[in-house]
């Protein structure tokens, strides 16, 4: 099939398919399995991904003001955890001449989204407040109705429709017959009242009823909600402010590097413990534990954790975890770390470098009465120094500013929040803080308290259903007389 048309596509494209079961099984999917139906949508799609050099995308080559405008862009979570593609309706103008641009920068989303978290579906939001006739393009929305529906396979949960004015029902009849029967059932028309049933309000904007003070910007190009890095002592606002906090910081790096040096040999007690551990008790290590012990081998840095970062709830304790960055090139390395939720974590250091063939340790850490969530999550950003370059920090600000992006290594992490065991050598233990961990006799004696407990509910239960059966009785006798005295 694709050697008759082979030169409709983009090598790279076909390449992907051959080696990436995933992209195959999203086309089978949405196609229901009908293999048929499936060669037609890679077809089309392969040949719209040409057409518009989808690969080759990025935001040297398109109009700057299209990313200024703030029409399209990448923000926050719905209920169910997928990613919200915003679309907002009121700056969008109908105009022939940039429709072309437009259309490319929506691929230029969707791609680098796909991407970035391997074909995790989206949810998308069209805010039509304080629209008009003015606003309705049709052919742009039907372009973006045909990315989810041929071209980006099972890439869609549901479209929140949120206060479409009365005069646009009409248009959205015709949209209605583009999306087809699957579609129409993802389609939500909201308002305030209701949107909050798809979206909490912690991710909507105060004008749909939510809390969410986000408001975008560009430049930079706003990444998963990832914000400006986090000092050593809790969020901050911007980078000068981090600048100044950080020159504040150098007068205590003596103290850093000796607290992290003395972190490193606790830690190192602690792996070398689990590792015994482990050898006898392998039926107790957490499930997970495996998946959380592997490294992510950039090209830059090698990360460990590769994935997660293991975090215990509000009644466990756990607070603290550590990420490790090996640096494995032969120049300085400079990285900071930003998070979707920067009122949350300290990270110690935060924006700072790593020398040739050294390891960094980087303590994160909840502070105040946070919890981790599973929507949190921590980028890492890394970039290789010339030999010539300082580390100081108005020298790694100014670095920062200068390298281009695609020079920019980047390594994602997931929060994950363990209820009861935990991988032991990357969370940062009590034991590890010289705290004395629950012995085996503490757990009996917790253990017979909530038997004893459960003894006492028990006979609560017991008593409350044995004066329900007295009722019962008590009420059956009653009527019998009642009706007894009516019937004399």
């Amino acid at each position: 099939y694709f050697l008759d048309k082979s030169d409709k596509y983009d090598s790279r494209d076909v390449e992907r398919l051959q080696q990436d079961d995933k992209w195959v099984e999203n086309y089978l999917i949405w196609r229901h399995d009908v293999v048929d139906d499936t060669l037609k949508m890679i077809h089309e799609s392969f040949q719209w991904r040409k057409e518009y050099t989808v690969n080759d995308l990025s935001e040297a080559v398109l109009p700057k003001w299209l990313f200024e405008s703030g029409t399209v862009y990448l923000h926050g979570y719905d209920k169910e955890g997928y990613k919200l593609f915003w679309f907002r309706v009121k700056h969008h103008v109908k105009d022939a001449k940039q429709q072309l641009d437009k259309k490319k920068v929506v691929a230029f989303w969707l791609e680098h989204y796909s991407k970035r978290d391997h074909g995790k579906p989206l949810t998308v939001v069209f805010d039509m407040s304080e629209t008009g006739i003015s606003h309705i393009d049709l052919d742009f929305v039907r372009f973006i109705v045909n990315c989810f529906t041929d071209y980006y396979p099972n890439f869609l949960t549901k479209i929140v429709i949120f206060e479409m004015p009365w005069i646009m029902n009409a248009a959205f009849k015709i949209v209605k017959g583009w999306l087809g029967p699957d579609a129409i059932s993802m389609l939500k028309f909201t308002n305030k009242s209701d949107v909050q049933e798809y979206i909490s309000g912690e991710y909507l904007p105060p004008h749909m009823g939510g809390t969410d003070s986000f408001k975008y910007s560009y430049p930079p190009l706003v990444d998963d909600d990832f914000q400006t890095p986090l000092c050593e002592n809790g969020p901050i606002t911007s980078e000068d402010e981090h600048e100044s906090k950080e020159e504040i910081d150098t007068k205590e790096t003596g103290e850093l590097n000796e607290e992290q040096n003395h972190n490193q040999k606790k830690m190192n007690s602690v792996e070398q413990i689990s590792k015994s551990e482990e050898t006898d008790k392998t039926e107790s290590k957490p499930k997970n534990a495996k998946k959380a012990l592997t490294t992510f081998k950039g090209p830059l840095l090698h990360i460990s954790p590769a994935e997660e970062l293991y975090f215990g709830s509000k009644e466990t304790g756990e607070k603290k975890c550590l990420i490790v960055l090996t640096n494995v090139t032969k120049n300085i390395v400079a990285f900071k770390v930003r998070t979707t939720a920067p009122e949350k974590y300290r990270v110690k250091p935060s924006n700072s470098s790593c020398e040739p063939g050294t390891s960094l340790d980087i303590i994160v850490s909840l502070h105040g009465g946070f919890a981790a969530s599973l929507q949190d999550r921590f980028l890492i950003m890394a970039a290789e120094m010339d030999q010539s370059s300082g580390v100081s920090a108005p020298e790694l600000a100014q670095f920062w500013k200068e390298v281009p992006r695609t020079k920019v290594m980047e390594h994602r992490l997931r929060c994950h929040m363990v209820e009861s065991s935990k991988p032991s050598s990357l969370t940062l233990k009590e034991n590890a803080f010289n705290i004395p961990a629950k012995t085996n006799e503490d757990l009996h004696i917790q253990l017979t308290h909530l038997l004893q407990i459960n003894k006492r509910l028990q006979e609560q239960i017991d008593r409350c259903l044995w004066f329900q059966q007295l009722s019962v009785v008590l009420s059956l006798l009653s009527i019998t007389v009642v009706a007894f005295c009516f019937y004399l």
